[in-house]
């Protein structure tokens, strides 16, 4: 008996459903409920069952977008998303590792549950404009010109350079040395004038409330760090595709995911937030 397809596709299925969710834990409730759906098809019927799967995990997810898109407005502080261990083979897919990238999925936070789903499922996967349509109840000439949009709103707003995996790796070891150290000058030289750092903590840790913005005010507060606790370790993590840091302070975990350009840090995303820190014990199995 050959393997269910729903199986066979599975790592693919809730890439597409966490792309566009932002969340692991509602990324695997959309593959449940796409899961129940599937059962009750006549799989005989089904002529291109991962063409099939992937309108039917975007249909839940979705219908769990526009729910968190009301819920999220009442979250306390900034909202980022939930990281990923990942696997180093995952940067080996460069537009993969680029599309699961915490600033990626921060940028597609700022699109509409429908753009964000055209964009995904166009940009990243690469489904014909037709299945796209049907995925989510719209014209393909409605589609091409939502992606469109997506494109440029997209564009205008991620990172402006690709840095290479070494460079990524260079700056974030000295940026996490500084760290631990509370060396205030590392890490004025090692960010941008203008870097901006995002923290989340959702209410239920200390986390700033605002993004911040400027080395001026950003380093010496990360400098501190290492005095307002009684131990903080750190540790080079590979992190939704690309080397991050996992950061413990008094033995409580935070992730931190840099953007680098020109070698020097841009912005910075912390995750603090205790519910979103469940997936950096075992890779996630991603996929395209």
């Amino acid at each position: 008996m050959s393997e269910d397809p729903f199986v066979t596709h599975r790592s693919l299925l809730f890439t597409v459903a966490y792309e566009m969710l932002g969340s692991a834990a509602d990324a695997e409730d959309v593959l449940q409920e796409s899961w129940l759906r599937w059962a009750g098809v006549d799989h005989a019927q089904v002529r291109e069952p991962r063409a099939y799967l992937i309108r039917v995990v975007t249909r839940q997810a979705l219908n769990r977008l526009r729910t968190l898109s009301r819920s999220r407005e009442d979250y306390v502080g900034e909202w980022l998303p939930e990281p990923l261990l990942t696997s180093p083979d995952v940067a080996e897919d460069v537009e993969l590792a680029e599309s699961v990238s915490i600033a990626m999925l921060t940028v597609l936070e700022t699109l509409g549950p429908v753009e964000r789903a055209v964009f995904v499922l166009r940009e990243v996967f690469d489904m014909p404009y037709g299945d796209i349509a049907e995925a989510i109840g719209k014209s393909a000439a409605t589609v091409r010109q939502i992606a469109r949009r997506a494109r440029e709103h997209v564009a205008a707003r991620r990172p402006r350079t690709r840095v290479s995996r070494s460079e990524q790796e260079a700056v974030l070891e000295r940026f996490l040395a500084a760290l631990r150290t509370g060396r205030l000058q590392e890490l004025m030289e090692i960010m941008a004038p203008d870097v901006v750092m995002i923290a989340d903590g959702g209410g239920l840790v200390t986390a700033a409330l605002t993004p911040l913005h400027g080395a001026e005010l950003v380093a010496p507060i990360l400098a501190r760090a290492n005095r307002v606790v009684n131990a903080l370790e750190t540790a080079t993590v590979w992190l939704n595709g690309e080397p991050a840091g996992r950061i413990e302070f008094d033995g409580e975990p935070a992730a931190v995911s840099l953007v680098v350009e020109d070698g020097r840090v841009t912005r910075i995303y912390v995750v603090r937030n205790p519910r979103k820190l469940t997936r950096l014990n075992a890779p996630a199995d991603l996929a395209r």
